[in-house]
């Protein structure tokens, strides 16, 4: 497996979570609860961007790598 697949997969697996964590902030009525959700998913969206920055960069300086 190349590190273009490797970070393409960790991108798709990380937007799955981070898009579970905005559902069940959505569909709890309980706000601690939904706070923590909404929290955890700030911090996955944070995460992609990092992994979208370093799939930029991975195919700016190996070009094989794109997808």
């Amino acid at each position: 497996m190349t590190v273009g697949t490797q970070i393409q997969k960790a991108i798709a697996s990380v937007e799955s979570v981070a898009t579970s964590m905005k559902t069940f902030a959505l569909e709890t009525q309980d706000q601690q609860a939904k706070q923590m959700f909404q929290q955890l998913a700030q911090t996955f969206d944070g995460a992609l961007d990092t992994l979208k920055q370093r799939q930029t960069y991975i195919e700016q300086q190996e070009p094989q790598y794109k997808a």
